[in-house]
This record gives C-alpha cells, sequence and structure tokens, in this order.
C-alpha cells in the first residue's frame, strides 16, 4: 500500500501530463520510464538497505531521487489542479479547454524549479531562530535561561557527518545553558551511522545535553541507540526528569519515550513516571518527540511541551494535513490549557521526501523569562 500510494502522483503525471505533449511516442515513453524508477525511490531504498526510512545510496544519488520524486509529486499536485479548472470551465461552456503545450512546460520547469529549490532549503544548516518564553514560577535565577532545542536531524545518507559537524559548531557559539534534542537523531542502524553522528559528542553547554528518543529511533534497534546516545555525552530521558538548579531556584526538564515504543514492546511513554518525585513547585520543561499528547502534559501541570515529529509539515499546504495526524499541531506555539506547546520544524529531516517550500528548517534558541 505504501509504494502504491506513493506511485499515484507519477500514474497522474503519464496520463494527464506526459500523454497530451505533441511529443514522439518513444519519447513519451522514455520519459514516463524514467519518472516511473524516480517514483519508486521508496521501493529501492527497501531492496538495498531493508528500510524506505534510512536509504543507502551516495549522497549525490540521494539527492537526485528527493529532487525528481519532489517534483513528480509537485507536478501532479499542479495537474490535479489544471484538471480541476477545466472542469469548471466544461460546467459552464460545456465544452473541455484544450490546454496549450506552453502551459504544460511552464508547469513540468516549474516542479523542477520549485523541487530544487525545496531541496536546497531541507539540507542547509538551519539558521538560528530566537525565541523568548515567560514560564509561571519561573525563578529569577533563572531569568534570561537559554535552551537550545534541536529535533529530527535524520543523521543519515543526506544529512551526514559533515553536516552533524557544522550544527553542532553552529550550536556551541551560541553558548547555552543546556540543549535538548526531541527525538529522531538517526536514520539507520548503529553499524552503519556510527562515524556519521560521533559529531554530536562535541555539543557543549553549562547544563549539559538532555535527549528522548523519537518514532525513527524504533525503527532501528533502540535499545543499542539508547545505549550510546550516553556515549556522546548526552542524558537520554527516557520516562525521567532532570533538575537543574541555580541557587535557590530549580527547573525540572522531563522526558518520556516515544509513541512508537507501543510497537516494539519498549517502555510506552509515562509522564507520571518521568515527574515521579520531581521537586513541588519548579516549573516543568518536557520533552516529547510527537506533539499529540500535549493535552495531557497540560493537565499534569506541564509549563512548556518542546516537540517535533512533523517537520512543520515541510511544504506550505501539506502541512494542514499533516496537523491532521497529529491532533492540530504542526508548527510553532500553541496554547493547550494553561500550558504552552512548541512544535519545532526540525533541524533536519527523513531522507525519504527532503523537501522544504515555505516551512523553514529551524536551530532554535529559547529564553526563559518570568511572567
Amino acid at each position: 500500500m505504501f509504494h502504491l500510494m506513493f506511485s499515484l502522483p507519477w500514474l497522474i503525471v503519464v496520463t494527464r501530463f506526459i500523454a497530451p505533449l505533441p511529443w514522439p511516442l518513444m519519447v513519451k515513453i522514455l520519459l514516463a520510464v524514467f519518472l516511473l524508477l524516480a517514483s519508486q525511490y521508496h521501493l529501492f531504498s527497501r531492496f538495498t538497505s531493508g528500510s524506505v526510512f534510512a536509504p543507502e545510496f551516495p549522497r549525490p544519488l540521494v539527492i537526485g531521487f528527493n529532487l525528481f520524486f519532489g517534483a513528480i509529486v509537485l507536478l501532479a499536485a499542479m495537474q490535479v489542479v489544471l484538471d480541476l479548472v477545466s472542469i469548471l470551465i466544461l460546467a459552464f461552456k460545456w465544452s473541455f479547454p484544450v490546454v496549450a503545450a506552453e502551459v504544460r512546460y511552464t508547469m513540468g520547469l516549474a516542479a523542477l524549479v520549485l523541487a530544487s529549490f525545496g531541496i536546497s532549503q531541507a539540507i542547509r544548516v538551519p539558521p538560528v531562530k530566537k525565541i523568548e518564553v515567560a514560564i509561571p514560577g519561573l525563578a529569577p535565577e533563572f531569568d534570561g535561561y537559554r535552551m537550545v532545542q534541536l529535533t529530527d536531524l535524520h543523521i543519515s545518507r543526506l544529512f551526514t557527518g559533515s553536516w552533524a559537524s557544522a550544527v553542532v559548531k553552529k550550536t556551541n557559539a551560541l553558548n547555552a545553558d543546556l540543549i535538548v534534542i526531541t527525538g529522531d537523531l538517526i536514520d539507520g542502524t548503529l553499524d552503519i551511522r556510527r562515524e556519521d553522528i560521533a559529531p554530536l559528542a562535541g555539543l557543549t553547554a553549562r547544563d549539559g545535553v538532555l535527549t528522548v528518543p523519537g518514532n525513527h529511533e524504533y525503527f532501528f534497534e533502540v535499545d543499542r541507540w539508547l545505549a550510546h546516545f550516553p556515549k556522546l555525552n548526552m542524558r537520554i530521558l527516557a520516562n525521567d526528569h532532570a533538575v537543574i538548579e541555580r541557587g535557590a531556584g530549580r527547573l525540572v526538564v522531563a522526558g518520556v519515550t516515544d509513541l512508537s515504543a507501543r510497537s516494539t514492546g519498549s517502555p510506552e511513554p509515562d509522564l507520571g513516571a518521568a515527574l515521579r518525585n520531581a521537586p513541588a513547585g519548579a516549573p516543568i520543561i518536557l520533552l516529547d518527540h510527537q506533539p499529540r499528547l500535549a493535552q495531557r502534559a497540560a493537565e499534569k501541570g506541564v509549563a512548556l511541551q518542546l516537540s517535533g515529529h512533523t517537520h512543520g509539515g515541510m511544504v506550505r499546504g501539506l502541512d494542514q494535513i499533516v496537523a491532521r495526524a497529529n491532533n492540530g499541531y504542526v508548527s510553532g506555539f500553541y496554547q493547550v490549557g494553561e500550558m504552552k506547546l512548541y512544535v519545532n520544524n526540525g533541524t533536519g529531516l527523513w531522507p525519504g521526501f527532503a523537501l522544504r517550500i515555505g516551512v523553514p528548517a529551524e536551530l532554535t534558541e529559547f529564553t526563559l523569562r518570568r511572567m
């Protein structure tokens, strides 16, 4: 079903875009075959690496697949819009409009240019996004406390060790008090990704690096990854919390496992366990990869939840579909009861659809303020 779904855009492009072109039949067949191969990017990934989530091709080929697969999806969307407009014209004029070949050429070029732009935005080291957030009950000692959130790094053949090194350099330059990573650090097994993720050991902050697993960790030997992350100077908050002290002030940073744990037999997210024995009265910041359970966190007295997972929807318009799968949470701040939820667009992106159009990646610095 997964591969059939990703074949539908190709079918639309072939039947509604390529077929009407005034080109020799053999040229149209060759183009259709080429685009068919590009549309089966995820199938080839499954054959070569055993997973659609970790394409183990050379990086230029991963970029090429994303370019043409992305162009197919964008062109299919344009063609659907064109057909809908044609149907409306038919309803009023009782005749189907003739679409000039030049219109199709413009659509094809636009899809290719947009896909190229989308990839360039996806794979760059993101700019720093600075945010101030008011925290109820924050001790005076923590006013101005700076925390950097990284999320959805998806270290892979696309987001390689050199990219990770650049992210580390940019993060460390902020000289933050705390670094938090809210899941999906990797795509691939530890044996394959060990060298690519190694630069993350260089992340430094006064109060260290706190991490929670995302759903992709559960796709790739989660127990081995959770045992390896501490070797990279990360503390794993798997239904646990850390207490940060500044003089008499305290701040609780809690973390839960991911909802995907349910399908692997691993410990499921348990906020009650994560907050057990936390100091009373201290503000709570929760790290939860997926934003879907934000209401439960609000009911537990969490002041601020930081999540990722959605990638912000990746493409403007597509974000509305992604929001529906995440209880309406897709990008930016939300007020959930008395709690603030921030859904990060992501530092990296799943290499299976690495396009960003109108939804920029983030390397996010939060400055905490007293209310």
